[in-house]
């Protein structure tokens, strides 16, 4: 990569950075974080007192961002639950699809018109593949968990546990790139009342036992992926195909959102050399039973 788009790189971090929002290093060319797990800790610097989880060590200093990407030409990760945004994704028919399965635009537009509402102006990014992030900011004081398909078909979230590839990053397939507006509007009242999660009925676990998880699920993320990054001419399907069923699990149990493992495990494949569409249709078929096999919770192996 050339100097000028290493420089162009660390200058989408810091513009990021300047909106406030929280920033983290993803693999260069690719989409998964940059960043070690639980397992690999050095438990020194950021996480002297402990492990830190990459949401967690996400950042908007710009001193943090300037040494961390004079070590590689990092791609721009945006961590959308601390800095307060809801990015809705509307993405692209894939060749899996049915043949008259609308992209991600029509449906958005679609739910607008249903609600009665103008299709909102906002800050837009186009992705490589002709979707559309559109970024949103939330009141204070909510919180908004990441979702896949809860707007309408081909419409994922990226908010609380989530991220997003910001714009200025590259890919195999393309460049990630603005395309209307410059600020993010403040979310709909109507989107948010459709995107709150329902109150929950049943009692929650505890804080220990939901931290003690939840750390599991980030070390299992870690590795299965770094697994597939790193898998050989041959296996890697298998690879894919493994971490995907080992993974679908915490996505039963509510540790991780599905579209925070998709996009790992996407961009890992990607990375090792299977094309995007076999990475999807892997994917789909693993997670899918993973999670139809694992609605009840058990204890780790």
């Amino acid at each position: 990569m050339t100097h000028d788009a290493r420089s162009a790189l660390l200058r989408a971090a810091l513009d990021a950075a300047e909106r406030g929002w929280h920033v983290l290093p993803l693999l260069p060319g690719a989409k998964p974080p940059a960043l070690h797990g639980e397992a690999s800790c050095p438990r020194r610097g950021e996480c002297a007192a402990g492990h830190r989880k990459w949401e967690q060590r996400a950042t908007t200093d710009p001193d943090r961002i300037r040494a961390a990407w004079s070590r590689a030409p990092f791609n721009v990760g945006i961590a959308t639950g601390p800095s307060r945004l809801v990015v809705i994704d509307l993405d692209m028919p894939k060749p899996e699809d049915d043949a008259d399965t609308p992209c991600g635009v029509t449906s958005f537009t679609a739910l607008c018109e249903r609600a009665g509402q103008a299709v909102p102006t906002t800050l837009t990014v186009r992705t490589p593949s002709g979707g559309r992030h559109l970024y949103f900011t939330t009141p204070p004081g909510i919180r908004l968990p990441s979702s896949k398909g809860k707007l309408a078909k081909k419409i994922d979230t990226r908010a609380g546990g989530g991220y997003v590839v910001a714009a200025g990053s590259i890919t195999p397939t393309g460049l990630y790139e603005p395309v209307e507006a410059s600020v993010a509007a403040p979310l709909p009242s109507w989107l948010l009342t459709i995107l709150k999660p329902a109150p929950r009925s049943v009692q929650a676990p505890s804080v220990a036992v939901t931290a003690q998880s939840r750390r599991y699920a980030d070390t299992a993320l870690s590795r299965e992926t770094h697994n597939v990054a790193t898998a050989q001419q041959g296996g890697r399907e298998a690879a894919l195909f493994r971490a995907a069923r080992a993974l679908g699990r915490f996505v039963a149990w509510g540790d991780l959102p599905r579209s925070v493992v998709e996009d790992a495990l996407q961009g890992a494949g990607e990375s090792a050399g299977l094309t995007a569409s076999e990475c999807r249709s892997t994917l789909r078929s693993a997670l899918n039973w993973s999670i139809a096999h694992n609605q009840q919770r058990r204890e780790a192996a």
